[in-house]
């Protein structure tokens, strides 16, 4: 599995992240574009991806622009109270990178949501975009003390974020499945404009999300790591954690920020690892969800279950019929997702059936490095699964494949047909 480790060198934002990103793979720009453009409330919102060089590093910057309005680099998402920070510092480490203030419409959090849910974006790009702006909303609701249904994001800062998030969500799907994490994160200083006035840094919502992480002080102030950034860091890294031994590092990357800080990049690093060969298990982390059911149909439970195997995140999902209380039958049901799309998968499931609480954790799982080779046996292409087990390589024919062959004996004679054709291709099935 891919192991994508991320290095904020300079810091984190969201157009450092989708930089980073795309100078891993420049390949996936043409793509990203166009999902952009099938985005709403961004539609005169233009993206480019361009190439840095600060006298240190190289790498790519994400500049995101709009008729009328500066293109924005290293840019300050909404926050909940109508503020927009301006990337600058109070003091001695002001930089002066303020957008101009005025009077500006606001955007409502409920409207973003409404419009990506609606959107045409795939439905993993859509679940990684809400899910990080859910937590981005979530945290500017408990800074300010109000519900997360009434929070508003200032329009200097949305059009922009909303771009970098959804490039982020879009760019996370493509590059699944990937085990993300992080490193020790610069907590910077100072103060940083508002609307309203000074703020601490990290921002109230920033320090929120990044509640857990490790952080560091390098001795550079100003703003490190910006509530989008944060926010993207929570939603992928938290949970995370990379296979303990050996790993085979396959390539990094960088992507630059606006500011210049004295003496290091700024920049995000992405690190790109692969397991080592030689049936080693990765080590990840899993979302695990129960609840027993039983006052739902067998019907309805089945196209309940057929709907929450639709969401992305979902990895897996087990009904086992069980004795409950009163001596009655029950199903029981087990969801397996990624940790990042837990709260989603749990909404989803007390929309679904008739439950009324779910247990959830997160627990460890070993998983085993896999493939598939195609083996062609008379005039058709078989896939094979292919397993690295810590005894050896082994092969399985997919079942579905061979599913359209009528007669359990025809399909008996043809997996041992192909079991042989695999042998002879090197593999022991």
């Amino acid at each position: 599995m891919l192991h994508l480790h991320l290095d904020p060198l300079g810091g984190m934002a969201g157009d450092m992240f989708v930089a980073a990103l795309l100078d891993l793979r420049p390949d996936l720009e043409p793509g990203l574009q166009a999902a952009l453009a099938r985005c709403p409330l961004i539609e005169t919102v233009t993206c480019s991806l361009v190439a840095h060089d600060d006298g240190i590093l190289t790498g790519r910057r994400f500049l995101v622009a709009r008729p009328g309005a500066p293109s924005v680099g290293c840019h300050e998402p909404p926050d909940g109270h109508g503020h927009h920070h301006d990337h600058g510092t109070h003091g001695d480490n002001d930089h002066s990178h303020s957008h101009s203030h005025g009077d500006h419409d606001h955007v409502d959090w409920r409207r973003i949501r409404a419009a990506i849910a609606a959107s045409a974006l795939d439905a993993e790009t859509r679940t990684h975009a809400l899910g990080i702006f859910t937590l981005l909303a979530e945290a500017e609701a408990r800074v300010h003390g109000r519900s997360v249904e009434d929070v508003r994001f200032h329009e200097v800062g949305a059009w922009d974020s909303i771009a970098d998030i959804v490039a982020a969500a879009w760019l996370v799907a493509q590059l699944a499945p990937a085990v993300w994490t992080v490193g020790a994160i610069p907590i910077g200083g100072g103060r940083v404009r508002s609307a309203h006035g000074l703020l601490p840094v990290p921002a109230p919502a920033t320090a929120l999300l990044l509640e857990g992480f490790a952080m560091i002080d390098d001795g550079i102030g100003g703003e490190r790591v910006t509530p989008t950034g944060a926010a993207i860091l929570a939603y992928l890294c938290r949970g995370g954690r990379a296979a303990d031994g050996a790993r085979i590092l396959r390539s990094s990357a960088h992507g630059f920020g606006t500011r210049q800080l004295p003496g290091i990049s700024n920049c995000l690093r992405v690190l790109a690892y692969e397991a080592t060969a030689g049936g080693a298990a990765a080590s990840d982390r899993v979302a695990v969800l129960e609840c027993e059911i039983d006052d739902q149909t067998g019907e309805d439970l089945a196209l309940a279950v057929a709907n929450l195997r639709s969401i992305a995140g979902v990895l897996d999902i087990v009904q086992a019929p069980v004795f409950g209380k009163k001596g009655r039958m029950m199903t029981a049901l087990r969801i397996l997702a990624t940790p990042a799309a837990r709260d989603a998968v749990i909404a989803a499931t007390f929309d679904e059936t008739t439950t009324l609480g779910i247990r959830h954790a997160i627990v460890e799982r070993a998983t085993l490095r896999r493939g598939e080779v195609a083996i062609d046996h008379a005039g058709r292409s078989y896939r094979a699964k292919i397993a690295e087990r810590p005894s050896g390589r082994t092969a399985k024919i997919e079942a579905d494949d061979i599913a359209a062959t009528a007669g359990a004996a025809t399909r008996s004679r043809l997996r041992a047909e192909l079991d042989a054709a695999l042998r002879a291709e090197g593999e022991e099935p």
